[in-house]
């Protein structure tokens, strides 16, 4: 009985000792063996299973895979002395696990090593160049116009020599020499986001505003002007068709008179006592009604054919 206990105590001690000496590297991974804090033996990166001495050995394993640095938005002066929020990120891994063990030992410590590095390269590459190399990538023609302005009212298009590419190139160069002591490579540097600050940001959207409101009240005197010049043409337009049809108006009243005076001439030559005599009654039902008065003698042409008029009894 007390053999068959040591059996199995000596069985679980080795599964135990079997277990603790055996690991596995994930092909995302990379392992070094330290013994009493010391490194001994060469990192492990292919993946697979590997066994160590079990208790006095230890596995530190550090990620094989490009990894993340997110910099704090920070405020920096450019060139020209504009002040805009710059965010930046970075992509790294560890190349040199040994270093990276003996130097920062952990990805927290790295974090902090890549801040005081990168972030100082950054403002330093903003600081010497202007806005617009920071901005800007090349000098290609942008697809905006400003609308409203005249091509000599626009402002050139500054030109750039450096542009982004070559500053964010310029700051993993300046950082990279400074990282590889603690095997790290840095691969990227890019930049985020760049913004103004808030007060210039207010400045940059009141000048903005300023600038529409001038072409918005151009496109109103443009529109007054044209308007203007609209209800002129159509006064000049009125007073010609007005005219044209006082002309042909009058024309048809000439043609009309005209014929009519033939006709009365015509008339009066086929029977010359009718016409007057029916002139006359006519001049007499437009000048005379029963309150007319008339002072004439008695050899007036006008009364001529009332002479020997009787009128009818009722």
């Amino acid at each position: 009985m007390k053999i068959k206990g040591l059996v199995l105590v000596i069985v679980f001690l080795a599964a135990y000792v079997a277990f603790s000496a055996a690991y596995i590297v994930d092909e995302t991974e990379q392992v070094i063996i330290t013994q009493f804090g010391r490194v001994v033996g060469e990192p492990k990166q292919a993946p697979g299973l590997y066994f160590k001495l079990p208790v006095i050995q230890q596995v530190n394993v550090f990620p094989k895979n490009l990894q993340q640095w997110d910099g704090d938005p920070g405020q920096i002066p450019t060139l020209d002395k504009t002040y805009i929020w710059v965010d930046a990120f970075a992509r790294w891994r560890i190349v040199d696990p040994v270093k990276f063990f003996q130097t920062v030992n952990n990805m927290v410590s790295a974090k902090g090593r890549l801040d005081d590095i990168i972030d100082p390269a950054t403002r330093n590459f903003i600081t010497s160049y202007p806005l617009i190399e920071t901005v800007r990538l090349s000098n290609r023609e942008l697809d905006t116009y400003e609308i409203g302005l005249e091509d000599s009212q626009k402002e050139p298009a500054a030109k750039i020599s450096v542009g982004r590419d070559k500053i964010t190139k310029g700051i993993l160069e300046q950082a990279q020499p400074k990282l590889s002591p603690f095997g790290i490579e840095l691969v990227d540097v890019k930049i985020k986001r760049i913004n103004y600050v808030e007060q210039v940001r207010e400045s940059v959207y009141a000048r903005m505003i300023a600038e529409r409101k001038q072409i918005a009240e151009k496109f109103r005197s443009e529109g007054k002007g044209e308007a203007s010049k609209i209800i002129g043409e159509k006064e000049k337009d009125l007073k010609r068709i007005t005219s044209e049809a006082y002309k042909a108006s009058q024309e048809i009243i000439g043609k009309a008179e005209a014929e009519s005076t033939r006709l009365y001439a015509q008339a009066y030559s086929q029977d010359v006592e009718f016409y007057t005599f029916m002139k006359s009654l006519d001049v007499y039902n437009e000048t005379m009604n029963d309150r007319t008065s008339l002072v004439l003698s008695t050899d007036a042409d006008f009364l001529k054919y009332l002479k020997g008029f009787q009128p009818s009894k009722p």
